[in-house]
């Protein structure tokens, strides 16, 4: 069809190296706050075969073991053996970490007022929200990002014995447009590439990701005749995590958000806590698009703020509802100032960010998820 356009999205298992990295740094982030919820936190983690190491800047009251939230945190993601690729006891552990620059901390938040700290440093964040899945997000990303936790669960659950922590998720899909909005049609194409046991056929992986993976994710109203499946289209993938890739927190900030859609300010999010507005402001930005979009005020909606460091209030507020919109952008943009305080104090406290619960976003999605502790996809409910 003339009309339509093609769209992909991709995703990476809990098991890929830079998503071990993103874990880790949320891993070390909650631990500080379980007992420190004013913990200062900007912790990165790097991995290569045999090999962890966590480095950045921390001031906290909490007394954390960091090598072993590491290890924990292996062991967790299921890297037990050094043929997977890594394996949580017998890897080497480095841990560089210093604590936050007093000239930072002075400028943002010391001595100060919830309503007073200042961003923990500049920049902008975006959100984003689509009315074309139940969960407000485009369909390619929900639908990478489910098929690679489904399979996390089949590995986890036994379902398939075979398949080992590392993997990569895409979808394509067929959409056409609609006075700005988003209508998928069909699911286009599917490509799954995992790790695996030795000895595996291909033809073995390729009936059970359809059977086991696809088929309890992907709605069949999208799939039809034409659809085209990738599974493991390398033909061998048994050398994987750090031993097959290095690994860096915060490499996969569009896999984290929106799977190509919107736009992205190019902040990473795991292993800040929430006076770096990199991470709050964009869960709040988001907040605020699905709240907009939820209250039928459009049916697409992108929210941009930005901030200096040290300034409290955003420097910007940016709403594009693609022409959706139930009202101008103008008036959308007015009722997000009367309806949200985008201040990082009060951010932290009306999403109640200072909770330990950052490891479970770090593999998987920051949004379009059903958790409580996920407060940022609670649409709030308007003052018109």
């Amino acid at each position: 069809m003339s009309d339509t356009f093609l769209f992909t999205s991709e995703s990476v298992n809990e098991g890929h190296p830079d998503k071990i990295c993103d874990q880790v740094s949320d891993a070390v982030l909650d631990a500080c706050l379980k007992e420190d919820p004013q913990s200062k936190v900007a912790c990165e983690t790097c991995t290569k075969t045999g090999m962890v190491m966590v480095f950045g800047e921390i001031t906290t009251k909490a007394k954390v073991n960091y090598e072993q939230v590491v290890r924990d945190t292996l062991k967790k993601i299921g890297y037990d053996a050094a043929e997977k690729g890594i394996d949580y006891r017998k890897c080497n552990v480095v841990v560089a970490i210093e604590e936050q620059s007093p000239d930072i901390a002075q400028g943002v938040h010391v001595n100060k007022k919830v309503e007073d700290i200042g961003a923990g440093d500049q920049g902008h964040m975006f959100g984003y929200a689509s009315d074309e899945t139940p969960e407000l997000m485009p369909l390619t990303h929900s639908l990478a990002t489910q098929i690679g936790a489904r399979l996390t669960k089949v590995r986890v659950e036994g379902i398939c014995k075979w398949v080992r922590p590392d993997g990569k998720t895409q979808v394509v899909v067929e959409y056409k447009k609609e006075n700005g909005a988003m209508i998928p049609l069909r699911v286009h194409t599917i490509v799954i590439s995992t790790q695996h046991d030795d000895g595996i056929t291909n033809e073995q992986i390729r009936a059970d990701l359809m059977e086991h993976v696809i088929k309890p994710v992907v709605p069949a109203k999208y799939l039809d005749d034409k659809t085209i499946y990738h599974l493991n289209p390398s033909g061998r993938f048994v050398i994987g995590g750090p031993h097959g890739d290095a690994g860096l927190t915060g490499r996969k900030i569009i896999i984290d958000t929106y799977g190509g859609w919107g736009a992205h300010g190019g902040g990473a999010f795991s292993g800040k806590d929430p006076t770096k507005v990199d991470r709050s402001a964009a869960y709040a930005a988001r907040w605020i698009a699905k709240s907009l979009v939820h209250a039928k005020l459009a049916r697409r909606c992108l929210v941009q703020v930005s901030y200096a460091i040290g300034v409290p209030e955003p420097l910007s507020i940016f709403v594009d509802s693609y022409g959706t919109g139930a009202k101008p952008d103008s008036e959308l943009l007015e009722i997000v100032k009367k309806n949200f305080d985008l201040r990082p104090g009060c951010l932290m406290r009306d999403l109640q960010l200072t909770r330990p619960i950052y490891q479970k976003t770090a593999a998987y999605g920051h949004f379009g998820r059903d958790d409580k502790d996920f407060t940022w996809e609670t649409p709030k409910e308007l003052t018109l």
